[in-house]
C-alpha cells in the first residue's frame, strides 16, 4: 500500500466513530438512514447471482443518470446479473423504484479495504461501472487488484472539483492511473482528469448519457390524463424542482407575483431532499398559500396553490404535469441539477445563476433558445409571467429544449460498445 493511501486509509479509520454519528444525525430528519447501516461494511446477503456488472450510483441524479445504461445493459447482456449500490436512502428509493426486483440493490461499502473485501466476496463482479465522479481510492485499488475492469461512465469534473482533487496530489494520481477507461462527458472534462494523472490512452469521449432519456409511453399517458385534471380549464402549471434551502422562498414570493396576473396558476414545488419535507411545508403554510401534499394524496383543486412534491420517485412524472420547469439547485451556489428531464417533455426551462455541475448542458439548452437565466424572484417572476401569458413562445421554447435533446443523443450506444469490449460478451 502506498504511503498517501495508507495515510487515507488510516484517517478513514479513525474518523468511523464521526461517520456513523454523522448517519445516526442524519436519521432524524431522514429515518431511512438509520436502517441497513451493516451493508456499508459489506454485510449483507450475497446475491442470487454473481459474476455480473456492479453499478454504482452515489444519489438519486445519478440513479437516473444510470437508469437508461441499466435498461440497455439489461437488453444487451440478458446473461449478466446487476448489482447497483447508491450511498443514500433517497438513491437507494429511486433504484427500487426505476428497477424492482430486476436488479440486485444494496448500500456500497465505505471505502476501507476490509468492507470493500467482503462487498466483492459477495457480489463477484466481472466489471465496475461507476457513474459520473464517485472515486473512491480503496475502492478502485480492490478492484484492480482483483482484476475487475473499472469504467467511469458519463465523467464529469468541474473546475471546482479538479482543484480538490488536486489538493490529495499522489493519492488522486495512483487511483486515476488504475481506472480502466474514463468515458467522459466532453473534451473539457476529459482533460481535466489527463492533467490530475490519467493516462491519456484510458480516456474516451462518449457525451452525456442524460440525452438518451426515454419517456415510457404509460408514463407519458399517465402524466398527460394528470395534468388535464388539474388544469381544470386552463390553469397555468409550473414546477420547481429539487429544490435546495433558500430557494424555496425565491420560488414561494414568484409564485405570489405570477398569481397577481394569472390568479389560478399551481406551483409544484418539490424539493431536493425528502428531509426537508416538512420543514418546507411549513414554509408554505406560514406564507399563506393553501397547499395540499403529494404524499397525503390530497386531491388538487381549483383552490389548491401549492403542491408539495412530497413523494419519492415521481420528480420524472411530476415535470410531465407541468407547463413550465424552474431547476433548483441555481438560484444558491449549489451548481444547478440536470436540465435534460423538463427538456425531454419539451417544457420550456428556468434556472438560477449557479449552473456549473451542468454547464455545457445549460449553455447548449440556452443557444437552443430553450432556457433562460432568471437572477432572483423578481426576474423569476417576470419570466413565469412572460411565459404563462404566450401559449405560442411556451410551445417555441420546449420544442427547442426537445429537439437538442434528440440532436444530442448517442453517448449511449459509445458507452454499450465499450462496456461490451470491457466483459468480452
Amino acid at each position: 500500500m502506498s504511503i498517501s493511501r495508507w495515510c487515507y486509509t488510516a484517517l478513514f479509520y479513525l474518523a468511523l466513530p464521526f461517520v456513523v454519528l454523522r448517519l445516526l444525525w442524519r436519521a432524524r430528519l431522514a429515518p431511512l438512514y438509520r436502517r441497513r447501516i451493516a451493508e456499508r461494511f459489506g454485510f449483507f446477503i450475497s446475491p442470487p447471482q454473481t459474476d455480473g456488472i456492479w453499478v454504482h450510483a452515489v444519489s438519486v441524479g445519478e440513479t437516473i443518470a444510470a437508469a437508461p445504461l441499466i435498461r440497455e445493459l439489461q437488453a444487451r447482456f440478458p446473461q449478466l446479473p446487476i448489482t447497483v449500490t447508491t450511498m443514500t436512502p433517497t438513491g437507494s428509493e429511486r433504484a427500487r423504484a426505476l428497477f424492482g426486483d430486476s436488479v440486485f440493490h444494496v448500500y456500497a461499502p465505505y471505502d476501507l479495504p476490509d468492507a470493500i473485501a467482503r462487498f466483492l466476496r459477495r457480489v463477484r463482479p466481472r466489471l465496475m461501472i461507476i457513474m459520473e465522479t464517485e472515486l473512491w481510492p480503496n475502492t478502485v485499488h480492490a478492484c484492480a487488484r482483483n482484476g475487475i475492469p473499472v469504467l467511469l461512465a458519463n465523467a464529469r469534473l468541474s473546475a471546482r472539483s479538479a482543484r480538490g482533487y488536486a489538493r490529495l496530489g499522489n493519492l488522486t494520481a495512483a487511483m486515476l492511473v488504475e481506472l480502466t477507461c474514463v468515458a467522459a462527458q466532453n473534451a473539457e472534462d476529459g482533460e481535466r482528469f489527463i492533467e490530475l494523472g490519467l493516462p491519456r490512452s484510458q480516456l474516451t469521449v462518449t457525451g452525456s448519457i442524460k440525452f438518451d432519456i426515454a419517456l415510457d409511453a404509460e408514463l407519458v399517458a399517465c402524466a398527460q390524463r394528470t395534468k388535464a385534471e388539474w388544469q381544470q380549464g386552463g390553469r397555468i402549471i409550473w414546477i420547481g424542482a429539487s429544490t435546495h434551502a433558500g430557494e424555496d422562498e425565491i420560488l414561494l414570493r414568484a409564485h405570489r407575483q405570477l398569481r397577481e396576473i394569472h390568479a389560478d396558476a399551481l406551483l409544484i414545488l418539490v424539493p431536493r431532499h425528502p428531509e426537508r419535507f416538512n420543514a418546507v411545508a411549513a414554509l408554505i403554510e406560514r406564507e399563506g398559500f393553501a397547499y395540499g401534499r403529494r404524499s397525503a394524496a390530497t386531491p388538487v383543486t381549483r383552490a389548491t396553490e401549492v403542491l408539495l412534491g412530497d413523494s419519492m420517485g415521481e420528480l420524472l412524472y411530476l415535470y410531465g404535469c407541468a407547463d413550465i420547469a424552474v431547476v433548483g439547485g441555481s438560484f444558491i451556489a449549489r451548481g444547478g441539477h440536470n436540465t435534460l428531464e423538463p427538456a425531454a417533455w419539451g417544457l420550456p426551462i428556468i434556472c438560477g445563476a449557479s449552473a456549473f455541475n451542468f454547464r455545457e448542458i445549460a449553455e447548449l439548452l440556452t443557444q437552443a433558445g430553450a432556457l433562460t437565466i432568471a437572477m432572483d424572484s423578481d426576474a423569476l417572476a417576470a419570466q413565469l409571467i412572460l411565459l404563462a401569458g404566450d401559449p405560442k413562445l411556451r410551445a417555441e421554447r420546449g420544442n427547442a429544449a426537445r429537439q437538442a435533446v434528440e440532436k444530442n443523443r448517442g453517448a449511449l450506444q459509445k458507452l454499450i460498445a465499450e462496456i461490451g469490449r470491457l466483459v468480452n460478451v
